[in-house]
């Protein structure tokens, strides 16, 4: 009577390697398809013993717990146990450890063999833990774990034949034994048994592996770290003013001389204008910030690639949690500070729906990179550029003031959403923390490469195009003699309407009418005021030769600055991501709340922060 096939299962952390020694077992021998019922992914392949005898090989998702977060995590759990519908129960348990976090990876094993299933571990990538300085003895954790543990390095193909023997070896032991379940072990006995275990089993490291664990104990400190990490944050505002400026000035002087040679060699005409005051005055007063652009993706690339940007969402986890949220929700609203879009759709990540969803409803408040123009040219503008302490910037310190008010903010309005409309118990957090490193120049290059190419390719398409139309709405119809021509357009027929909403927050009609396209990119904002005065110039003006920010000054009073920052804080992004919140949501109804809620509070930050400063006598 021939037996039913052998099916394995590998099982383990994420990035444990699982999917490298699945490929390098099974080959081309592989199936793929979906669960039933769930969209979780469903790799099979046939592994063949030292004896030929076929194993059906079962690649499952990675998992922190049985005690499932996630869709993966349950698909995970339920095959283990057999009760998954469409895969038979594992005979065999293949429990795949990453060498070089170990101690981690511990403890989900214990989890695992404490089911008292034939179990194999393969101890995986033992070639990068020997090259960070970390020498591991099988036997020692064979000992330990009391199941064979094989050394193995997938993509050399090295311990892959002793591994496959284990395997056939504990399912002939699984036929002559019943399972016998290990006496249950609470999590933090596994963590503290995963400790004891991992140090027991390393036979040696260097020095640079115990200054990276001492880093991690001053870095990840619940008391050290917060201030280490928001006094890194407060170094790299500062950065952006100090390092960017003879850059910015550099770029400012070039349109200024394209201005003038536009000028000089094109009669006057309204082509000319459209040159000067529209594509030259908008679009330019836009591109002189990409040093301060450029110099913001350097600290947040290198932080990522140096593995503290993932300390940092560690250390944020314990804030989220106070909120209603869980670190999960961490990484996508970190992405949003690049750009609210990418941060939405990373929400995919997060199991649970109303966290889910809580966390969509509050990305746009991170304060992306196309805020950062609009928040340089304003603070240039008006806060003085003096030292408030050794190597403290006054502007740096408001930019500073700035993203946390953002923060902030998003975090009450997260607390108060999981209070009402999606309230709901915080879930869980556990990730992956990479090894430290120094990033490469060459990656570091081709990312700010990327980065300033999206911010030139949005400033020579999306703001071009919008500034065009505002420069048309700005010219016609055209002004009798003696008329104001702002006041004649179309445009500012808007404004002037407009700004009777948002006078009582401080705002005139030029900031009135800056807000409206900014809807389609924020960083239109400053290019819009920069088309408005130089349309608006009289015929013996020029101020396109004028810096905005000089034009900004003599126009503006301080409180309606702050008001016109405050606003900028709160108000709702790009009309693409409401776009992307719609199809994230599936309807308008939460988009609409989204857009109904950031208007609300934008006002009220704006009418605050005005009425506030002008009592304190700063107008």
């Amino acid at each position: 009577m021939s037996r039913m096939p052998t099916v394995a299962a590998l099982v383990g952390n994420p990035n444990a390697g699982k999917s490298a020694l699945f490929n390098a077992l099974t080959g081309a021998r592989q199936k793929i398809a979906n669960y039933p019922g769930v969209t979780v992914e469903r790799k099979a392949g046939r592994l063949l013993l030292p004896t030929g005898e076929p194993v059906e090989l079962v690649d499952l998702p990675g998992s922190y717990s049985l005690d499932a977060a996630s869709p993966d995590e349950e698909v995970t759990r339920k095959v283990i146990m057999g009760e998954q519908e469409g895969q038979v129960r594992p005979d065999v348990i293949v429990l795949v450890l990453d060498s070089s976090n170990l101690e981690q990876h511990l403890v989900f094993a214990q989890e695992v063999i404490g089911l008292g299933r034939p179990t194999v571990v393969a101890l995986n990538m033992v070639d990068l833990a020997e090259r960070d300085g970390l020498v591991i003895d099988p036997a020692a954790l064979e000992s330990a774990l009391g199941v064979p543990v094989i050394p193995t390095v997938a993509v050399r193909r090295r311990g892959l034949t002793e591994l496959a023997a284990a395997i056939g070896e504990a399912r002939d032991r699984s036929q002559e034994h019943d399972a016998v379940p290990r006496p249950h072990v609470t999590l933090p006995e596994r963590r503290m048994l995963a400790h004891q275990m991992a140090d027991a089993a390393i036979i040696s490291e260097t020095a640079k592996h115990r200054i990276h664990a001492r880093m991690d104990k001053v870095l990840l400190h619940p008391w050290a770290g917060p201030p280490i990490l928001f006094a890194l944050l407060f170094v790299v505002f500062q950065a952006v003013f100090t390092w960017a400026t003879p850059f910015a000035d550099g770029l400012e002087a070039a349109v200024g001389v394209l201005g003038d040679l536009v000028r000089t060699y094109i009669p006057p005409s309204l082509a000319r204008d459209l040159l000067t005051d529209g594509v030259i005055a908008g679009v330019g007063s836009v591109v002189v910030f990409l040093p301060q652009i450029v110099i913001l993706f350097f600290f947040i690339l290198t932080m990522e690639a140096t593995g503290y940007m993932a300390r940092a969402a560690f250390l944020m986890d314990r804030m989220m949690a106070g909120v209603g949220l869980s670190g999960r929700s961490f990484i996508p609203l970190l992405s949003s500070f690049a750009c609210a879009i990418p941060g939405i759709m990373a929400t995919r990540s997060i199991a649970d729906p109303k966290d889910r969803l809580t966390t969509i409803l509050i990305a746009p408040m991170m304060t992306c990179s196309a805020r950062l123009p609009v928040y340089a040219v304003i603070i240039a503008a008006f806060i003085p550029n003096t030292k408030v302490g050794p190597g403290i910037g006054q502007q740096g310190l408001v930019l500073f003031a700035l993203y946390v008010a953002g923060i902030v903010g998003a975090m009450v309005v997260a607390l108060v959403l999981r209070s009402s409309v999606t309230k709901g118990a915080a879930s869980g957090f556990i990730m992956e923390l990479p090894k430290y490193q120094l990033p490469t120049i060459k990656d570091l290059a081709i990312g700010l490469w990327q980065r300033a190419w999206i911010f030139l390719r949005r400033a020579g398409t999306i703001i071009f195009m919008v500034t065009i139309a505002l420069w048309l709405l700005l010219n016609f119809p055209r002004a009798e003699p003696g008329q104001d021509q702002i006041n004649a357009s179309v445009a500012g027929t808007l404004a002037n309407g407009l700004s009777v909403v948002l006078e009582p927050i401080g705002f005139n009609r030029d900031m009135s009418l800056a807000i409206i396209p900014a809807m389609a990119a924020r960083e239109v904002a400053v290019s819009s005021l920069a088309t408005t005065y130089a349309v608006g110039a009289s015929d013996d003006e020029d101020q396109t030769a004028v810096a905005l920010g000089d034009q900004l000054k003599a126009r503006w009073t301080l409180p309606m600055a702050l008001s016109f920052l405050a606003w900028f804080v709160f108000a709702p992004q790009c009309l693409s991501t409401i776009a992307v919140a719609r199809r994230e949501t599936n309807g308008w109804k939460w988009p609409a709340f989204m857009l109904a809620y950031l208007f609300a509070l934008a006002y009220l930050a704006a009418f605050a922060t005005f009425w506030t400063a002008t009592a304190m006598g700063l107008g």
